[in-house]
């Protein structure tokens, strides 16, 4: 698994890892009983008739209750990783920064909400399936991610990020990530959105506090301010134009 590139997803990397060393153990157990009974139950000889057995009312309520516990405790793991990287409102510090992530058939758009470098205002930027955008994060520093889409349901996937959650119309889907590691990294949408959907991509650039702001700043000296909620620029490229105007 690649290395967690944000504090706040270390507990699914451990939960990945438990999980699939509990998968390993029980596929080895598992697999030791099918060879021992191949081995122990073989047949001898042309004549053997093996015992014809009916019931077996313990090997019954063993592999009953075995798997029902194995899902109860993976169930309580993974909603315990969830509740800590995902807490409530009420629980979690001020971010940092906020992005408002807009996700429509097949792009997106990012929106820097009311940033200090800015003076309050709100800077985006956009891209096409064919001129990918650039999702730009400080690093060390807390960001909120609320999610928007204006057509279909979509899903914001960082894979560095270990992390994913749907874009979905009419709903608040939001989280916080602190990313840790400076470096350049690929996004894309993870939900079946339509014809286009393998070509909604995106890069993230995790860089310095310094060429955070003044990448906000060149933002707005390019005059992409307001808040911006999809946009038909993504359509607006040779091949999708036709295509688009011929599904509505």
């Amino acid at each position: 698994m690649p290395a967690p590139r944000a504090d706040e997803v270390q507990n699914i990397y451990d939960l990945w890892h438990w999980s699939w060393l509990a998968a390993i153990i029980i596929g080895v157990v598992v697999w030791g009983l099918i060879g021992y009974a191949v081995v122990r139950f073989r047949r001898r000889s042309p004549d053997d008739v093996p015992v014809q057995t009916r019931y077996n009312l313990p090997i019954e309520i063993f592999y009953t209750v075995a798997p029902i516990m194995i899902v109860v405790v993976l169930f309580f793991f993974t909603l315990k990783v969830q509740d800590e990287v995902l807490p409530p409102d009420s629980e979690q510090a001020t971010p940092d920064r906020t992005i408002e992530v807009v996700g429509q058939q097949w792009s997106w758009t990012f929106n820097y909400l009311k940033d200090d470098a800015t003076g309050g205002e709100t800077v985006f930027d956009t891209g096409t399936p064919a001129d990918y955008p650039t999702l730009w994060l400080p690093v060390d520093e807390k960001v909120r991610f609320n999610l928007y889409s204006p057509d279909v349901i979509h899903s914001f996937w960082v894979p560095s990020f270990l992390f994913k959650m749907d874009v979905v119309p009419g709903r608040d889907n939001h989280f916080e990530l602190t990313p840790n590691r400076i470096g350049t990294y690929v996004g894309k949408c993870a939900e079946l959105c339509g014809a286009y959907h393998s070509r909604m991509l995106f890069n993230v650039k995790v860089v310095s506090a310094d060429d955070y702001d003044a990448h906000l700043k060149q933002l707005q000296a390019d005059g992409n301010t307001g808040l911006t909620r999809g946009t038909e620029r993504v359509r607006a490229q040779p091949g999708l134009e036709t295509e688009a105007g011929a599904e509505r």
